[in-house]
């Protein structure tokens, strides 16, 4: 048998009578550490344990040490038979070694009992006045990288041992609070003479210099952040009762052309490379989906959960070499293994699907572009760029034959021909056609501008002026 008990938060009166009684009474104690201020006390009682903390030397971490100590007490547990293994505050609240020991314990049949204690949860309730109904979190600091914050309820973050933890968990702590948020420092909570309370802000965490194994963090409630669950509080107001009436009258469809908008001012913002412009645009990207998922919801169809896990589940499964055992080492190697999974997912049986899953609604170069790049991946292109330029001179030649014509379904179709012959030549000198016509545009601009400002600095104004005299300003911006 082992019995596993807590030493309370810390101070004598905190541990129980049963506590006490198990103590004297046991032949065989081991307690994990004896920095905690009720062993001191224990001492006094004239009652002899054996500690584990030469074990923190012997690890190279605090999994590996928690390890050996709970191997440690299932060796002894066998040499002695019944023993006693005690802990700081309660030995159910985060207390690693309580939890690998109690693990290995079932897996071999081995008889334990928990006696519960006072914890140091209950002694940080009690000196901060916290009522937990409202809501609390209990998080180690050693899993913070598990976790996610929440302002809504109150976090106590335990095992705060020294500085460079402090950091850490300063680090995490900005991620979702500001950095002036003030929080509260505890040391030795509900240890009368030595318990330390006092408000911080976040950014002097790691500052204290009285940081220790007693020491926790308290982190209130907090309304002045923002997070992903208050954009989709706001979405269900604006489309209550009581919300927006053009919000309310919104739709799938009727939003399209907003979502198409805003993509493209975060495109702006990443040539402007403007980034409190790309942290307002990603907003209203942002924005379009929570709004696409609440009128999903509204249907019955889907929510905001079902996309995220949607997407979840897809970059796991297209990332065997991450997520799973396939070694792939190139970007070359990773484009295909994609598009392998893609067809697939898909169920794509013949080449011809693949290109029809192209996104009808993509700007039409663009769309051209990933056409003939799948088509060229079974064989079917030029063998080189010359070709594909021979192809520009043909289909210009074709566009000549015609233009003279009525027929405009054969000039429409001939000038289709020419772009789409164009993107070929982008597409084999490595150059998005898109980007390619985007600059041209600006530069076209960007000349006009110079051109009317010129004319206006002689008095002139452009649409009073001959095309010969607007060619010499046209000429003279390519020299700027």
């Amino acid at each position: 048998m082992i019995k596993i008990m807590g030493l309370g938060p810390g101070a004598k009166d905190a541990l129980t009578i049963g506590a006490l009684e198990v103590l004297k009474s046991a032949a065989r104690i081991y307690i994990r550490t004896e920095k905690h201020p009720t062993v001191d006390y224990i001492r006094t009682l004239g009652i002899d344990f054996v500690t584990f903390d030469d074990k923190y030397e012997a690890g190279t971490s605090f999994d590996e040490v928690y390890d050996l100590i709970a191997q440690n007490l299932l060796s002894e547990q066998a040499k002695y038979g019944d023993i006693v293994y005690a802990v700081p505050g309660h030995p159910l609240v985060a207390e690693r070694t309580v939890t690998i020991l109690i693990k290995l314990c079932d897996e071999q049949n081995i008889e334990y009992e928990i006696l519960p204690a006072v914890s140091f949860i209950d002694a940080m309730m009690e000196s901060l006045k916290i009522d937990p109904v409202s809501g609390l979190r209990i998080i180690d600091s050693f899993d913070l990288k598990n976790q996610i914050g929440d302002r809504r309820s109150g976090v106590i973050i335990t095992q705060v041992y020294n500085k460079l933890i402090a950091s850490e968990v300063k680090l995490w702590l900005s991620q979702y609070y500001e950095d002036d948020s003030e929080i509260y420092f505890v040391r030795a909570a509900g240890v009368k003479g030595i318990e330390v309370i006092r408000k911080i802000p976040i950014y002097e965490i790691d500052r204290q210099t009285d940081i220790d194994y007693l020491t926790s963090l308290y982190i209130p409630k907090n309304t002045k952040s923002k997070d992903f669950n208050d954009l989709l509080e706001i979405m269900d107001i604006l489309r209550g009762a009581e919300g927006c009436p053009w919000d309310k009258e919104q739709s799938h469809e009727s939003l399209k052309k907003y979502l198409v908008e805003e993509c493209y001012e975060v495109l702006e913002a990443i040539d402007e490379k403007d980034d409190d412009m790309l942290i307002e645009e990603l907003g209203d990207v942002l924005l379009q989906v929570v709004f696409h998922a609440k009128i999903g919801k509204e249907q019955g169809y889907f929510n905001i959960n079902d996309v995220i896990a949607g997407i979840c589940n897809k970059m796991i499964h297209r990332h065997p070499h991450v997520f799973g055992t396939e070694t792939i080492n190139t970007s070359e190697e990773v484009l295909t293994t994609w598009d392998k999974i893609k067809r697939d997912e898909k169920g794509f049986e013949t080449y011809t699907e693949e290109l029809k899953h192209v996104g009808k609604n993509l700007p039409s170069l663009m769309r051209a572009e990933k056409v003939q790049k799948k088509a060229s991946k079974i064989g079917f292109d030029f063998d080189k760029v010359e070709s594909a330029m021979d192809k520009v001179i043909e289909e210009l030649k074709e566009v000549k034959d015609v233009y003279k014509s009525n027929n405009k379904a054969k000039i429409l179709e001939e000038i289709g021909d020419l772009f789409f012959s164009v993107v070929n030549v982008a597409r084999f000198l490595d150059i998005e056609p898109e980007s390619a016509l985007h600059c041209t545009i600006e530069k076209f601009i960007k000349r006009f501008h110079y051109m009317e400002k010129s004319s206006l600095e002689k008095g002139l104004e452009l649409r009073n002026m001959s095309l010969n005299d607007m060619d010499l300003l046209w000429n003279e911006s390519k020299t700027i």
